[in-house]
């Protein structure tokens, strides 16, 4: 069965994607919550601006699935939880699997799981553990024709950044999204580098479709350059969370990023979109 069928789902006639992550609750860090407290209403709220696709854990999923209608963005189902995001790190990292993640992902009707694969400092056990989770989903994900979505994500020293802080060295970046695509990756959420102007590089390691990260809570001017120039770069859509959960207006910044995303705009036109001047 091929990946194909639902990937379609994702891409759609332009070949890009903007998923926007509402898994945050998943990872028991308060500040996560912020902009998703009520999350009914911003699953609303976002699933009204239209993005392709909203990433959801699988306790959660129903909020979009329950919505009538065959225009919803798709989903994509979060499969594993960990612990290494607050400011301080626990004495034992992990990150775990939810049960026979294929087979929820089947019954919710998702378009894609999604999976970490985390490099932190000094903890290769984490690093391992993921890699194991990886090689466990793939072949179950074959067999269901479920496209797997990796997520290479390297992180700062807890003790330098306080948890969740992208690294943005390209060569660390690079190595991590190859190793993704190596493991079986169908497509791969990768963190942005310092010099977006490098980006296709990590295009070129992974290849095969690359959807970037936002990584931290940016200006919106800064966001929407950025972004401008991933997709230059060769990146195949976004998948951003806080930037769009935590900003004043999700449903208008959303419709900003579709019109980067789709239809090529530059950072002014986004900005006309999303009602600034």
């Amino acid at each position: 069965m091929s990946v194909r069928y639902r990937l379609n789902r994702l891409f759609g006639v332009s070949g890009h994607c903007f998923d926007v992550a509402i898994d945050h609750g998943f990872f028991n860090e308060h500040r996560f919550l912020q902009g998703i407290e009520d999350l009914p209403a911003a699953v609303e709220t976002i699933v009204a601006a239209g993005p392709d696709a909203i990433q959801l854990t699988v306790g959660q999923a129903e909020l979009l699935q329950r919505v009538p209608g065959k225009h919803k963005p798709a989903l994509v189902l979060r499969t594993d939880v960990a612990n290494c995001y607050g400011s301080e790190l626990p004495s034992h990292l992990f990150s775990k699997l939810i049960d026979a993640p294929v087979e929820q992902a089947v019954r919710l009707d998702a378009a894609c799981v999604v999976v970490n694969l985390l490099l932190l400092p000094g903890q290769p056990d984490l690093h391992a553990q993921c890699i194991a989770n990886i090689c466990a989903l793939k072949p179950v994900c074959e067999r269901y024709g479920m496209p797997l979505m990796v997520e290479p994500l390297v992180m700062q020293a807890n003790s330098k950044a306080g948890g969740y802080m992208v690294d943005g060295d390209l060569s660390k970046i690079v190595a991590l999204v190859r190793q993704a695509r190596e493991l079986g990756a169908d497509l791969i959420k990768a963190d942005p580098c310092d010099d977006a102007r490098q980006y296709h590089e990590v295009v070129r390691a992974a290849g095969g479709p690359v959807l970037v990260r936002g990584g931290g809570k940016a200006d919106e001017r800064e966001i929407f350059a950025r972004t401008v120039e991933l997709m230059k770069q060769g990146a195949k859509g976004i998948v951003y969370g806080r930037n769009v959960i935590q900003h004043p207006k999700p449903g208008a910044i959303t419709r900003a990023f579709m019109a980067i995303v789709h239809e090529g705009a530059g950072v002014d036109e986004a900005m006309r979109v999303l009602g600034g001047k």
